[in-house]
């Protein structure tokens, strides 16, 4: 789940530049999804490190 979680960091960082760069090329349908899977994968991330932590803790 290590590696998962900053693979899916990594992923939501930059669709969030990608989100910018829509931004400045006026884009709207980018900006739509660059957003919107910023937000999926971040939100995805911070819950996992709020449950498990980081590094992960065996249950």
């Amino acid at each position: 789940m290590n590696l998962l979680m900053v693979i899916f960091g990594l992923i939501a960082i930059l669709s969030l530049v990608a989100a910018f760069r829509a931004i400045k090329d006026k884009n709207v349908l980018a900006i739509i999804f660059g957003l919107a899977s910023g937000v999926v994968f971040g939100w995805f991330v911070i819950m996992t490190v709020l449950y498990q932590g980081y590094p992960p803790v065996q249950l």
